[in-house]
């Protein structure tokens, strides 16, 4: 039900019933928006919208899920992380410190990779930059040339070090437009897509 507005009443949803009651009733159509009961005022919203008027028979919830991550994948990523361009660092080249930093042990680039999620090419470009800055030393194997081991150096560890908690004082800003205890539930539950989705891609994209 919407007010004279064109805006959802609160407590129901587009079909105009109380959101509780329909729930339980089981008639909520498919197509209706997963978050028609409460004033969304964001992009994908929009987009939703657009596509429930050309295609009003399709299940437009699983954009609403997914579309929204990347979304605000994306605008954390325009955003940069201030603490990080200020040491001079991108995101992907202080995740490889953070690696080597938490881990606490020689990485070989193989690892580094799966540690970071990140292609063997992407590491090796990037490894290569903070060499050269002093930030990484390698090791050769002795047992195989083609292997090399890789640690930080005192210098290395000193940045992480130091730009670790203003990263987290950033990322904490950041996350401060919502209240602490939907954040843990915001978590909790990209813990569980996370979870179940690892492992499995192959077979979704089957």
């Amino acid at each position: 039900m919407t007010a004279t507005n064109g805006e959802p009443v609160p407590g129901s949803d587009a079909t105009g019933v109380p959101a509780e009651d329909e729930a339980a009733a089981g008639v909520r159509p498919p197509h209706v928006p997963l978050g028609a009961g409460a004033a969304r005022r964001d992009t994908v919203a929009a987009v939703v919208g657009q596509w429930q008027a050309v295609r009003p028979e399709l299940n437009t919830g699983p954009m609403e899920v997914i579309g929204r991550i990347n979304r605000c994948a994306a605008l954390l990523q325009q955003a940069e992380d201030a603490p990080l361009r200020r040491a001079g660092l991108s995101r992907p080249e202080f995740d490889l410190l953070g690696a080597l930093r938490r881990t606490g042990h020689e990485l070989t680039p193989g690892e580094l990779a799966r540690e970071t999620f990140s292609s063997g090419a992407a590491v090796t470009k990037r490894l290569k930059q903070l060499t050269e800055r002093g930030l990484v030393e390698r090791r050769g194997d002795t047992r195989d040339r083609r292997v090399a081991h890789l640690r930080l150096t005192d210098a290395g560890r000193d940045l992480v070090d130091g730009v670790l908690p203003e990263q987290l004082a950033y990322e904490t800003a950041v996350l401060s437009v919502l209240a602490p205890g939907r954040q843990g539930e915001l978590a909790g539950l990209l813990a569980e897509l996370l979870s179940r989705l690892e492992g499995r891609m192959e077979a979704l994209r089957a």
